[in-house]
């Protein structure tokens, strides 16, 4: 600690220095406080995580109820011949739809009528390549930094 002070701070005097490193001190209780709150933080997100993926199933049935009410309302429209409902808040008519497409045997499919998709490296392979020994031009592993495990059971 006292060489990167030094460094970044060449004018530091020795006592500035030694206060500095004195109000260091409690680092311990500093470093633990972080980690608690970056156990809060993953607890929130967990927490969203979970409100998220409920909200999107809601969001799913409510869309999905729409769509069959909506079909319901087309379906009673055209047993009544209705084609157009007034209303004040909305209006509704009837129209002939498009055509869609129904696929039968995709190998039969021209070339012509298929999306290029753009190449995507795997990466996993790539690493189990590389650690087992391969030599693979243009990619190199990099050394593994160092990462903080947090048990909380």
């Amino acid at each position: 600690m006292k060489l990167k002070l030094l460094d970044t701070f060449p004018d530091l005097d020795d006592e500035t220095l030694a206060d500095t490193v004195e109000g260091l001190s409690d680092l311990h209780e500093i470093i633990a406080e972080v980690i608690r709150s970056a156990l809060v933080d993953e607890a929130m997100a967990s927490g969203l995580k979970v409100r998220i993926s409920d909200m999107k199933a809601r969001l799913e049935r409510l869309e999905t109820r729409a769509r069959k009410k909506k079909a319901l309302a087309l379906e009673a429209m055209g047993e009544a011949e209705i084609k157009k409902l007034n209303q004040p808040d909305f209006t509704a008519s009837v129209r002939k739809g498009q055509a869609g497409v129904d696929i039968i045997s995709e190998g039969e499919i021209p070339e012509t009528y298929w999306i290029p998709q753009p190449r995507k490296l795997d990466r996993l392979e790539l690493r189990a390549a590389l650690k087992a020994g391969d030599a693979i031009p243009g990619v190199a592993l990099k050394p593994a930094l160092p990462t903080l495990s947090v048990r909380v059971k």
